[in-house]
């Protein structure tokens, strides 16, 4: 118990708050390259899941069915290619996904 109070009551290993200041500074500053980067990465990756779903073919056809006493008409949908769909090639930008600065405006 005695050594524990020892440990307790010395004060050599304190935390000057100049080095605690450097330490946060360079924690905050890891923070915001590392969520930075992520943001990046995650609108790269749902670029890349809007490309997916663009790229399903939602096309059918329904042929028409004639009974004894009753017929239906058939239906049919193409899909056509959308002005962004196409291939995203590997480490690219999706397409039509365009993130760009935008200046500060004064507010008034």
């Amino acid at each position: 118990m005695r050594l524990f109070q020892q440990l307790w009551n010395d004060d050599l290993g304190a935390v000057v708050s100049a080095e605690l200041v450097l330490v946060m500074t360079l924690v905050v500053l890891g923070m915001i390259v590392g969520l930075t980067t992520l943001r990046d990465q995650i609108v790269q990756e749902l670029g890349d899941v809007a490309l997916a779903v663009a790229a399903a073919n939602q096309s059918y056809s329904i042929s028409g069915i004639t009974g004894h006493h009753s017929s239906t008409a058939g239906s049919i949908f193409i899909d056509t290619l959308d002005d962004c769909d196409g291939a995203d090639p590997a480490g690219a930008e999706p397409a039509c996904i365009d993130v760009c600065a935008v200046a500060p405006t004064a507010e008034t």
